[in-house]
């Protein structure tokens, strides 16, 4: 007997580096929010090896895929050779700073879990998700919470208010790890106010979380592709609220009230070749 999961894909509210590791890594500060776009996945037994299909936007199916590499790490931490097939509908962005890999790895943890029927629990998947990338962590639990260290240490909020969300995403992908090369930690410009941030979500004040809204990593990415800037300036002029990059980039996002009234703005907009969604918090 089969099953499905949806995936949801995430967006920075905050997002600030705070220094670079000794292993290479950053430790970051920041506030990761799910919204209603998402994946689906599928799962069904299968005798011996772990397949993978898709549908929808297309993404690399290699052994780098961190689907296969989810699987395949509860394979081994489980001590199972069960196999599965899973089909993937991707309906996320890819490279786009949206958490759409890492979010499918976490469903497969999920959903071979209960495929399997091994009965790991909460904290021993997230030993899991935690070697696999540092969004998988959040996107396993979901919702709306701050992560500290490298994305992995996760402090719950209460949920936020379902404001409407508008994503653009360019026809271009951008490397996150060009991203943090390219970062000064003495020179990053506006930082986000944590605390802020978390008080304006709680009162559901849509101003003042659009006034909170900040990415240090925007310092690098806008610089790299000036017409972020010009994306971020058209939503504003549009009718959103706030505007902010997610992630890496090079998706840029714009809120509104509600979901209807981002449908609204993204039915007025003309980006040919770019992604448009509009959608919601969740």
């Amino acid at each position: 007997m089969g099953l499905s999961l949806t995936a949801h894909a995430k967006i920075n509210l905050t997002l600030d580096v705070l220094s670079r590791r000794p292993d290479g890594y950053h430790e970051v500060e920041m506030i990761m929010q799910s919204i209603k776009l998402h994946d689906r996945l599928e799962f069904s037994p299968a005798v011996g090896e772990i397949t993978l299909t898709s549908t929808g936007l297309p993404v690399p199916m290699g052994p780098d895929n961190l689907i296969l590499r989810a699987a395949r790490l509860l394979q081994q931490r489980a001590g199972v050779n069960h196999g599965a097939h899973i089909h993937l509908d991707k309906r996320i962005p890819v490279a786009a700073g949206l958490a759409g890999g890492s979010t499918d790895a976490a469903a497969t943890l999920q959903g071979l879990n209960r495929l399997w029927q091994l009965e790991l629990k909460q904290d021993q998947l997230m030993e899991l998700a935690r070697q696999l990338g540092a969004d998988v962590s959040f996107c396993l639990t979901g919702g709306t919470a701050i992560a500290r260290g490298i994305g992995e240490v996760l402090t719950p909020l209460a949920p936020a208010p379902r404001f409407g969300v508008i994503l653009v995403k360019p026809p271009f992908g951008v490397s996150t790890a060009r991203v943090y090369q390219g970062l000064d930690l003495n020179n990053l410009g506006h930082r986000p106010h944590t605390s802020a941030m978390v008080e304006a979500l709680k009162q559901g004040d849509l101003d003042k979380v659009a006034y909170c809204l900040a990415n240090v990593l925007e310092s690098v990415t806008l610089n790299l592709y000036p017409e972020l800037k010009e994306i971020k300036q058209q939503l504003m002029q549009a009718g959103c609220r706030g505007v902010l990059m997610s992630g890496s980039g090079p998706t840029v996002f714009g809120l509104t009230k509600d979901e209807k009234s981002a449908e609204q703005i993204a039915g007025k907009l003309n980006y040919p070749g770019y992604q448009v969604i509009a959608t919601s918090m969740v």
